[in-house]
């Protein structure tokens, strides 16, 4: 009997694409641009470099240097671990799972159009992405309990914050950044990008919620449908009948864990950009306290401040939830335990910026889009800037990072083939936001399936369809929004 291919791990799959790019660093020539102070290329400043191709050495050193690079993001998720530990041992979110489940009978469906409308406004909003790491332990056991698979529970949390930052209004790290550099306002092309949100956002709904209901009519047609008992026996820990008790106690610490999500997204959303003032007044306040020394106010977290609300929530939560000191500390470190592959695997995947980075491919290929998308019509440009974004997004995987670099350039050749500079930013954001969705270069991705137990290939045969469709609706509504002068 032949013997069927079976898709290599995540490690591998990352180790083999840091292995290819650090071959295409002998092959493509190496330059760089000149850069402005806020590290943007200057147009027309290319010129090649002497060639720095990465060799074995370096090919080995790049996960270990990806991780340092990552640590932040890296120790956040180990913390993640640590918390859902102590929560899982109290033995409340299980009791909230049934409790769920029992009142959703029959209708279990209306989680998936709620909770993606959630996720892709964190996403629209401030760049929800690292931060859904810490929803997937909690969201896959009750579409699993619901009768769905594991792939259902991710594709609603992937694939929600997904279309949520492609379509990005007022996402500091894409429209901010690349509105900032191209010196438009962040409010220029507001409403196109909410038509476009809406758009996608309802096409991403309908494809899960199909594939959703097919599973859970025939659960043969899952993609995992071969995983399915090993899956519930590794995140169901009983059924819902079997459940423990929803008491008091419980729901307390029920509580608890939903207002440290809520303390999460208000730490981490742009409050000064909204015009509101009262937690930098409060943060004020609070730093002239000196039992309390230096904080950081809400809108200014990042995963250091986030790691550490984590780690105090979760010893008050097993506090309330009745454990004693002993087993707050040995459920942190077993849950820690649980994500320490998949903080390896975000690092691993960061690993393959660096080797291109060493390697000076970026510049040259900006330098590419440079050349090539001068002198042409408006509509062609447009769509063939969102074509030409597609590679930058997976060499550059920083959102940020790619605005920065790319946007002196883009958005000046946007001016001379009558485009805005709000149609090339939304242009540049849906690509990077596409990428982003499949891209192995991710951790997010490369984390959500390890969190899933769902291979690289298996999500590829799901959302592929699904990536054509978004880069057809993306490619007519950027044509006609060229079209319209908008």
């Amino acid at each position: 009997m032949k013997k069927r291919f079976k898709m290599p791990s995540a490690f591998s799959v990352l180790m083999l694409i840091t292995l290819v790019v650090a071959g295409l660093t002998w092959i493509v020539p190496a330059g760089q641009y000149q850069t402005n102070e806020d590290g943007g290329a200057i147009a027309g400043t290319y010129e090649s470099i002497a060639q720095n191709p990465q060799g074995a050495w370096e090919v080995v050193q790049a996960p270990l240097k990806g991780f340092t690079n990552a640590l932040d993001v890296c120790l956040f998720v180990i913390v993640i671990g640590g918390f859902l530990g102590i929560v899982m041992k109290t033995g409340a979110i299980d009791a909230g799972i049934g409790s769920l489940i029992k009142k959703l009978k029959g209708r279990e469906s209306i989680m998936i159009p709620i909770l993606m409308t959630v996720f892709a406004l964190g996403g629209s909003t401030y760049g929800m992405a690292e931060e859904t790491i810490a929803f997937y332990p909690i969201l896959i056991p009750i579409f699993i309990a619901a009768g769905y698979d594991a792939l259902v529970a991710v594709a609603v949390i992937l694939l929600g914050a997904g279309v949520g930052v492609l379509a990005s209004t007022v996402n500091p790290f894409a429209t901010g950044v690349a509105s900032g550099i191209a010196g438009v306002s962040v409010g220029d092309g507001m409403l196109f990008r909410v038509v476009m949100l809406v758009v996608v956002l309802v096409a991403a709904i309908f494809y899960v919620m199909k594939y959703a209901a097919k599973v859970k009519a025939d659960p043969s047609k899952s993609l995992i449908a071969d995983k399915k008992e090993e899956n519930e026996k590794h995140f169901l820990k009983a059924s819902a009948e079997e459940m423990p008790e929803l008491t008091g106690k419980r729901k307390a610490v029920n509580t608890l864990f939903i207002i440290t999500f809520i303390i999460m997204i208000m730490g981490v959303m742009p409050w000064e950009d909204f015009g509101v003032t009262f937690f930098g007044d409060m943060n004020a306040k609070l730093a002239a306290l000196p039992i309390l020394g230096g904080t950081v106010q809400m809108g200014w977290w990042w995963f250091t401040e986030l790691a550490m609300l984590f780690l105090v929530s979760g010893v008050i939560i097993g506090i309330v939830g009745g454990l004693k000191e002993e087993e707050i500390s040995d459920s942190f470190v077993a849950g820690a335990k649980d994500l320490l592959g998949v903080a390896l695997i975000i690092g691993t995947a960061r690993g393959i910026s660096v080797v291109m980075d060493a390697g000076g491919m970026t510049a040259t290929v900006l330098n590419m889009g440079e050349v090539g998308l001068s002198g042409m019509s408006s509509v062609l440009f447009t769509n063939l800037a969102f074509l030409f974004y597609i590679p930058m997004s997976f060499l550059i995987p920083s959102t940020s990072g790619l605005a920065t670099l790319s946007m002196p350039i883009m958005a000046p050749l946007a001016g001379f083939a009558d485009v805005s500079s709000a149609m090339i930013i939304t242009a540049f954001q849906s690509a990077e936001g596409i990428v982003n969705l499949l891209t192995p270069t991710s951790g997010v991705v490369m984390g959500a399936l390890a969190l899933g137990r769902v291979s690289y290939g298996k999500w590829l045969k799901f959302v592929m369809p699904f990536i054509i469709i978004l880069m057809v609706v993306v490619m007519a509504m950027l044509t006609a929004g060229v079209s319209l002068g908008m």
